[in-house]
């Protein structure tokens, strides 16, 4: 019992001995591997860093205003007589739009004025009579004031008759019309948008630390989303006066020439205050910046002379976002011209890493958008 119990111990011990020296050699077989491996390249692209001017701009978001604009509304009631103009077209200031019905009070007109010429001749001869003291001045002070009185409703009444003929109070372009002929409108019934297209207005917002680098007069770059490979040109017209101390910005706007027509009153806009251009900048592509919450990198490229020969590495240099502008931004740093950095297949590198430059236009923006 004793000896079948000392060969099973013993072939138990073979058996984790065999496992465990197995193991040992392919962990040994791993590391030899692992040490026979080559380094690897990672393939980038790259650029070299030159001196540019840099365009630096304030960015601020808005809407975009008519030079004058308003809602025509009537300040009488009444039907609609006639409507004197077709929708979108370009009206001067004076021109009657909408004409409401005024027979009655052109009636009452009529009956006025003929009672004018008999309380006229009235006043006069007892002015006459007065002066020869055979009236007194109590009866020549109610002639008169008869006579005034009747003038005054006159009046009264061509203004309501003006009233009821309603005209634009400016020239420009009207829209579509919201009233019908026949249509009894009620005080204040919105008829039709007028607006001077003539030029343009943009009111934004900017930082109060802004502040110093604008001014009346100062060149606006303006781009909409209707027209998006064209630049509009402005210039600030007025600053407010005023800082909105609830959020510590402060009001501008700024005035378009719209000779062209393009700009409509509440369009979405983008404003670019154009500040003075900066010299021998450094430049470089947003993709070759790596963003993290410790800061902000670039990886440069240098050579290493090896024992297998020359070699291209990377070093990692931290740099300061300044400013950005589409796809690229202005940087500074430990950079200087000539350094070459890399311009994509950053994720892989660390400091230290071999690379290989290849050329790629995967960056490069499409003539044209494919069709789905």
């Amino acid at each position: 019992m004793k000896k079948w119990f000392l060969i099973m111990v013993i072939i138990a011990l073979l058996a984790f001995g065999s496992v465990i020296g197995f193991n040992w050699f392919i962990q040994q077989k791993t590391k030899e591997a692992i040490t026979n491996m080559p380094e690897a390249v990672y393939p980038v692209t790259a650029m070299k860093l030159e001196p540019v001017q840099w365009q630096p701009t304030i960015d601020a978001i808005g809407f975009i205003e008519p030079n004058q604009g308003v809602t025509i509304a009537n300040e009488s009631s009444g039907i609609v007589k006639s409507i004197d103009f077709e929708n979108g077209t370009h009206v001067n200031a004076g021109t009657l739009l909408v004409q409401l019905d005024s027979q009655v009070e052109q009636a009452n007109l009529k009956a006025k004025q003929v009672q004018l010429p008999a309380l006229k001749a009235d006043y006069d001869r007892l002015l006459r009579l007065y002066r020869q003291k055979s009236v007194s001045k109590q009866d020549l002070d109610n002639a008169e004031s008869r006579y005034m009185a009747l003038q005054a409703d006159i009046e009264s009444l061509k203004a309501t008759i003006n009233e009821r003929q309603i005209k634009a109070p400016f020239t420009g372009i009207v829209g579509i019309r919201s009233v019908n002929l026949g249509q009894y409108l009620q005080i204040g019934t919105n008829i039709v948008r007028l607006e001077d297209t003539s030029s343009m207005k943009m009111r934004f917002t900017v930082p109060q630390t802004q502040l110093s680098h604008i001014h009346v007069g100062q060149l606006v770059h303006i781009n909409v989303d209707a027209y998006p490979n064209h630049v509009f040109e402005g210039q600030i017209a007025a600053i407010e006066p005023a800082v909105f101390y609830q959020s510590g910005l402060i009001q501008v706007q700024a005035r378009i020439p719209n000779t062209d027509g393009k700009l409509r009153s509440g369009m979405f806009a983008k404003a670019a205050i154009v500040l003075p251009t900066l010299k021998d900048q450094l430049v470089v592509p947003q993709t070759a910046i790596n963003f993290a919450l410790y800061g902000n990198s670039v990886y440069v490229i240098h050579k290493s002379h090896e024992k297998t020969g020359t070699a291209l590495r990377v070093k990692q240099v931290n740099v300061n976002v300044l400013e950005r502008s589409g796809a690229e931004a202005l940087v500074s740093g430990d950079l200087k011209a000539g350094d070459e950095i890399v311009t994509s297949g950053l994720v892989r590198l660390s400091n230290d890493s071999k690379v290989n430059i290849v050329q790629s236009n995967a960056l490069q923006l499409p003539a044209a958008m494919p069709a789905l």
